[in-house]
């Protein structure tokens, strides 16, 4: 899945496009796992637990070597990107029983502004001046669509708690983000995401004991739907960006992060009719601008 030669300028932006797709359907197919009763935590532990598991084979027949070759730094980053990881899914799929799916992915997604000051402060990295004009035009759009919805009756009992949840959700991601930028420079793919899929999926079960949250006794539709979650937004969709960590910067990928709650709003008013007003469809084409220009600005 990895190798040394670098690949096509244009590769990364499509592998970025697909990831992208596929993990717009995260939400949808969290809020039809909640309605099978699936408790969010247990949702998040599945979710990561599964695609941990369904990638062992291919981590351990091409990284067995690294895995074992692993040092105390890359073993404390690793526990860290988990850590984080699974704190993300906790918090934002928590979200989705309080507020709207439009203001939860508008908010999850505002980490571009946490990895954009963070990789400034911490790593030197200076965006480009049209990078930062998408950052800007993003950002808006992302503002423009939550003071939209939350001018609208939220479909939550809650949605300042769900608002606040998916900021959490964000703030996590974006650390998730800065850590996997140290690891993937030494590690392959599928060992990277092997062990930061399955010790954020560790975490989360020792979450679920602790708090007395079962994993089991639920029909099989919810077992499918939490399969469906672990193939299409963890491995396709995470699994883009883990891999575009390598070859683009992370404020790049926290830019394309933004156009999730454009997919995932219009997949909300198909399945669940969550409409969305005029003013939204406004943020989501700034949203889709910003992208546009932060790709041409990426260096």
């Amino acid at each position: 899945m990895d190798s040394g030669k670098a690949p096509p300028r244009w590769l990364p932006f499509l592998v970025l496009g697909v990831g992208l797709l596929a993990i717009s359907f995260g939400a949808i197919l969290a809020r039809f796992a909640q309605g099978y009763g699936l408790p969010s935590l247990t949702i998040a532990t599945l979710r990561l637990g599964l695609a941990a598991l369904i990638i062992t084979p291919l981590a351990l027949w091409q990284s067995s070597r690294t895995l074992r070759a692993l040092n105390r730094g890359q073993i404390l980053l690793t526990c860290g990107a988990g850590f984080f990881l699974a704190l993300h899914f906790a918090t934002w799929i928590s979200s989705l029983e309080y507020t709207s799916v439009a203001s939860s992915t508008a908010l999850v997604t505002t980490n571009l502004l946490w990895v954009g000051i963070a990789s400034f402060l911490l790593f030197g990295d200076r965006p480009s001046r049209l990078m930062l004009v998408g950052i800007v035009i993003s950002l808006s759009g992302s503002g423009l669509i939550f003071w939209s919805d939350s001018r609208a009756s939220a479909p939550g009992s809650h949605p300042l708690l769900g608002n606040l949840l998916a900021i959490v959700g964000s703030w996590c991601f974006s650390a998730y983000l800065l850590i996997g930028r140290r690891l993937r420079a030494s590690l392959p793919l599928p060992a990277y995401v092997w062990l930061a899929y399955g010790s954020a999926a560790m975490l989360l079960v020792l979450a679920c004991q602790s708090s007395g949250t079962p994993l089991s006794g639920y029909s099989d539709a919810a077992y499918l739907v939490a399969l469906g979650m672990a193939l299409g937004p963890q491995l396709l969709g995470h699994t883009s960006y883990n891999w575009s960590l390598k070859h683009v910067s992370p404020t790049f990928i926290a830019v394309v992060t933004l156009g999730e709650p454009v997919g995932s709003a219009v997949l909300a008013w198909v399945f669940f009719g969550e409409a969305f007003a005029l003013w939204q469809g406004v943020g989501f084409v700034m949203l889709l601008v910003g992208i546009y220009l932060a790709a041409r600005g990426e260096r």
